[in-house]
């Protein structure tokens, strides 16, 4: 904990000399060699009954600038970057080796006794990423896309997921053999969920045990959106940043993170000091039990207030608050709270017409693929 508060406190004090602020020699800095150690961070920090770690993998985009590949912690709707690797957004060519990196980097920096879940959206899955994952001995936890197939164990022929989710409110859940391809088969437990008002299913792929896993999980893979929000516009502003070297900006992803690992671990302290103080004096507790205040009430009794300030946000205001009272920089804690146990349904239904023309414009740009892919066959054929 001593090195903790020493590191951040060299970044609140902000008292580098001239020679360390400016010079060549910090380009020499090789962003990747702070991966290990930023996540050493976060695991000290953690405090929580289970030593369960979430990863999210993810990319985001500064207009047409760059593309940002990123794995984050999550925990308590808040992101917190620990690896990353920034590419001109027009760059061509496979993400697979920039991924492979980070986990690499990021797996040496992980005891054993740790259990991670790494989670990403349907768009980066492929067979070498749940090797890499399972090879570090974490689980995957990765949607796939409801247009492939998949076989119970005993079962010779493969069929299309939607037979296990035909309608909407239907789930399903159990191992089976996915993928028609043999190079792309996979073993593992599939879990299957169509909540009313999403266009689909959230089909999961992870080789854990069908009763040590649930759908809402993936719940947790929207929480690095946040964190994207807040490097931009929600809090750190790196949308006016006018940087046009990528090793630049890793850098300034890296001063960031700190700053975002600081201010999440102090909004997670003075959260959980609410919560204790909430549950010990629970407002309108000693009222009458037909008071109107109890008939108007819609939260269960002793069932938590919703958060109105992010932890990262929070921890900003508190860190502002002892710095105007001139009393010493804090490190605060990660305290982990609970995970999704609940899938939340879209806050507005889109209605059929909608759906209708969304369809129609989704077959007019297949047709228009389509006769590209004929014309450009018969181009190659003459």
């Amino acid at each position: 904990m001593n090195r903790n508060k020493r590191c951040f406190s060299v970044y609140a004090s902000g008292s580098l000399h001239a020679g360390q602020k400016s010079g060549k020699k910090r380009r020499e800095l090789e962003v990747s060699t702070c991966f290990a150690p930023l996540l050493g961070w976060v695991l000290r920090l953690w405090q929580s009954e289970k030593r369960h770690l979430p990863l999210v993998m993810d990319a985001t985009s500064l207009g047409n600038r760059w593309t940002i590949l990123a794995v984050s912690v999550v925990l308590r709707g808040c992101a917190i970057p620990v690896a990353w690797k920034v590419l001109p957004a027009e760059q061509a060519g496979s993400w697979r080796p920039y991924w492979e990196g980070l986990l690499n980097a990021l797996g040496k920096a992980v005891p054993p006794e740790w259990e991670v879940i790494v989670l990403a959206d349907r768009g980066l899955y492929a067979r070498w990423l749940w090797d890499v994952i399972v090879a570090w001995g974490w689980h995957p936890f990765l949607r796939i896309n409801v247009g492939s197939k998949a076989r119970l164990p005993g079962e010779e022929h493969f069929e299309w997921i939607s037979r296990w989710v035909p309608t909407p409110g239907t789930s399903w859940q159990g191992k089976v053999e996915c993928f028609a391809s043999k190079k792309g088969r996979v073993n593992g437990t599939r879990l299957l969920h169509w909540e009313p008002g999403y266009e689909s299913a959230w089909v999961i792929l992870t080789d854990l045990e069908p009763e040590k896993a649930m759908i809402s999980w993936y719940g947790l893979r929207t929480w690095i959106e946040g964190g994207f929000k807040d490097f931009k516009r929600g809090l750190w502003g790196w949308h006016h940043s006018k940087m046009e070297r990528a090793s630049s900006v890793e850098r300034l992803w890296l001063a960031m993170a700190v700053a975002q690992l600081w201010c999440v671990s102090l909004g997670c302290q003075a959260e959980a000091e609410l919560e204790v103080e909430f549950r010990q004096n629970e407002p309108g507790a000693s009222l009458p039990e037909r008071h109107i205040a109890h008939r108007r009430r819609k939260r269960a009794a002793g069932q938590l207030p919703a958060r109105r300030l992010s932890c990262v946000v929070r921890g900003r205001l508190v860190l502002l608050a002892m710095q105007y009272q001139s009393q010493p920089v804090p490190v605060g804690i990660l305290w982990a709270g609970p995970w999704p146990g609940t899938i939340t349904a879209p806050q507005k239904q889109p209605k059929s017409s909608a759906l209708n023309k969304k369809k129609t414009q989704k077959e007019k740009e297949r047709r228009k693929r389509q006769k590209r892919r004929a014309r450009e066959h018969a181009r190659a054929q003459g």
